[in-house]
C-alpha cells in the first residue's frame, strides 16, 4: 500500500470516528465511562491475577469494591458537594464584589494609586466579570447536564457503566491480543511501538495524574472543610480535579480560598494562613510524592495542548468529548511525535545529498543530449 493510500485509509478511519461520536455523543457517556473505569483498573486485576485469582473472579471483586465506594460517595459527600457547588455558583457576584472591598481595605496606597491612575473601573469590571462568570458556570452546567443525559439518566448510567466496564476488564488482555493480530504483518512492530508510547503517555496521565487528582481533591476538601472556610468542600474538590492542567488547579483553587478566606475570616489572619497553608501543604505533597511517584518525570502533554483539548472536546461533544480529550490528546501527541522523527529522518527535510543531486544533474544532461 503506497504512503498516500495509506493516509487516505487512516484519514477516512478518522473522519468516520468523529461522525460517530456526534451522531452518538447523546448515548456514549455509560460506554465511554465504563471503558475509562476498565482502563484504569487494568493494572489492578493484573496484580490480582499475579497473586492467583481467575481473571473474572479478579474484575468482580475489583467493581464490587469500585461500586461500594462509588455508593458511599454519592450518599454521603456528593448531596453535601452539590449544594456547596450551586451556592457558590449562585453567590459568585456578592462575592467578587467583596473580595473587591477586602483589596480596598488591605492593599497599599501605591497599588490602589497605581489602579486608579490607569483608569480602570475595578467596581465595575468586577460586577460585569462576575456576572459573567456566574452564568457562565450556571450554563456549563446545565449543558454538562442535558448534553451528558439527555437520554442517558443517572440510574442507567451507574447501571450500565459497571456493566461494561466488568465486560471489558474481563476479556481486555484478550481484546489487545485480537486487534494485535489484525495488524498489518509488513507494520507490525512499527505499529506496536508507537501503541506503547500512546499506552504510556495515556497511563502516566490517565491513571497516575487521575490519582493524583482525586487524592489532592480530597486533601483539599478535607483541609478546607477543617478550616471552617465556607464552600471549602467544593472549592477542595474543584480544585483537585482541575489539577488534571497541571498548575491550574493549584492556582486558581489558592486564589479562590484565600479570596473567600479574607472575606470570611479577616482580621484573623491565622485562619487565613491556615486556608493558604492547606495548599501550600498539597502541592509540597504532590511536587516531591504524588507526582514522581504516580506519574513519573514526563507525560509527554503540554498543559496549552491539554487545556485546547479539553475545551475542543467539551465543545463539540459534550460531557463525552471530556471524557475522551485526555486520551485523544496523549495519541494524537504521540502520532504527532512519531511524524516528525519520520520526517527529520527524511529526504523531505534534509535534501538530496550533494552527489546524488550531481549525478541526477548529469543524468538529465546525458538524456538531453541523446534526445
Amino acid at each position: 500500500m503506497t504512503l498516500q493510500r495509506q493516509f487516505a485509509f487512516w484519514a477516512a478511519a478518522l473522519a468516520a470516528l468523529i461522525v460517530f461520536l456526534w451522531l452518538f455523543s447523546e448515548i456514549l457517556l455509560p460506554f465511554i465511562a465504563g471503558l475509562v473505569l476498565a482502563y484504569f483498573l487494568d493494572p489492578v486485576a493484573d496484580a490480582l491475577e499475579r497473586l492467583g485469582l481467575p481473571r473474572v473472579v479478579a474484575t468482580l471483586v475489583i467493581l464490587l469494591a469500585a461500586v461500594f465506594g462509588l455508593v458511599l460517595v454519592v450518599l454521603l459527600i456528593l448531596p453535601i458537594l452539590g449544594d456547596q457547588v450551586v451556592k457558590l455558583a449562585a453567590n459568585l457576584p456578592e462575592l467578587l464584589k467583596a473580595m473587591l472591598a477586602r483589596f480596598d481595605e488591605l492593599a497599599p496606597a501605591w497599588l490602589k494609586q497605581m489602579i486608579a491612575s490607569s483608569g480602570a473601573d475595578m467596581q465595575g469590571s468586577v460586577t460585569d466579570v462576575a456576572g459573567r462568570a456566574a452564568g457562565w458556570v450556571a450554563s456549563l452546567l446545565t449543558s454538562v447536564w442535558s448534553g451528558g443525559m439527555a437520554l442517558v439518566n443517572i440510574l442507567s448510567l451507574l447501571i450500565i457503566t459497571p456493566i461494561v466496564a466488568f465486560y471489558l476488564l474481563a476479556d481486555w488482555d484478550h481484546m489487545v491480543a485480537k486487534v494485535d493480530s489484525w495488524l498489518p504483518r509488513d507494520h507490525a512492530e512499527t505499529v506496536r511501538a508507537v501503541a506503547r508510547d500512546i499506552n504510556s503517555a495515556m497511563a502516566s496521565f490517565i491513571r497516575g495524574q487521575g490519582t493524583v487528582c482525586l487524592l489532592l481533591g480530597g486533601f483539599y476538601a478535607v483541609g478546607l472543610s477543617l478550616t471552617g472556610l465556607n464552600f471549602g468542600l467544593a472549592i477542595g474538590f474543584g480544585a483537585g480535579l482541575l489539577s488534571f492542567i497541571p498548575y491550574v488547579g493549584a492556582i486558581i483553587g489558592a486564589i479562590l480560598a484565600i479570596g473567600v478566606g479574607l472575606v470570611q475570616f479577616w482580621p484573623d489572619y491565622v485562619s487565613v494562613l491556615a486556608v493558604a497553608g492547606v495548599f501550600a501543604l498539597g502541592q509540597f505533597i504532590e511536587g516531591n510524592f504524588l507526582s514522581p511517584k504516580l506519574v513519573g518525570s514526563s507525560i509527554g502533554l503540554h498543559p496549552v495542548w491539554l487545556m485546547f483539548a479539553l475545551f475542543a472536546f467539551g465543545y463539540l461533544f459534550g460531557f463525552v468529548g471530556l471524557l475522551l480529550a485526555v486520551p485523544l490528546a496523549a495519541a494524537a501527541g504521540v502520532l504527532v511525535r512519531f511524524a516528525l522523527k519520520h520526517y527529520l529522518g527524511s529526504k523531505l527535510y534534509l535534501g538530496v545529498p550533494r552527489e546524488g543531486a550531481a549525478q541526477s544533474i548529469k543524468s538529465d544532461k546525458g538524456r538531453r543530449r541523446r534526445s
